[in-house]
């Protein structure tokens, strides 16, 4: 696949995490996909394949969000199988706390679809918004 075919990928899989469609998003993933968050909070470690991401991940989210998040991807830079976004991202948890992380993101794509992502955050934020866990 191309650079651009890659981005198309991972900017797609963006768009339907803000639209709520998460078929789509889990569609964009490989099976094997592995998903990193750095830091030392709730979420820190990997999740690894589309089932541990959805029960694990955006289980969890789904509890703690009113609404889900909504992505703004402010750039995106791409090269061979990685494309890298940087983006901001809106949500109100349930407890009434905003939860507005900045993100950098670092996906691999093979065979059109994501198969690793690498995700840093802001740690305190969500260890402020959503506990220890």
């Amino acid at each position: 696949m191309s650079i651009a075919d890659n981005k198309k990928v991972v900017l797609d899989a963006g768009a339907a995490i803000t639209s709520g469609d998460m078929e789509a998003f889990y569609g964009a993933l490989s099976d094997d996909v592995t998903w990193t968050f750095f830091g030392s909070h709730r979420y820190a470690g990997t999740f690894k394949g589309r089932k541990e991401i959805e029960e694990g991940l955006f289980g969890s989210l789904g509890a703690l969000l009113e609404d889900g998040i909504s992505l703004t991807i402010n750039q995106v830079i791409a090269e061979g199988d990685k494309v890298v976004i940087e983006a901001k991202g809106k949500a109100r948890a349930k407890n009434g706390k905003d939860y507005n992380n900045d993100y950098c993101i670092i996906y691999t794509v093979r065979d059109g679809k994501i198969c690793d992502i690498r995700e840093n955050l802001d740690s305190e934020l969500v260890t402020e918004v959503f506990g220890h866990g």
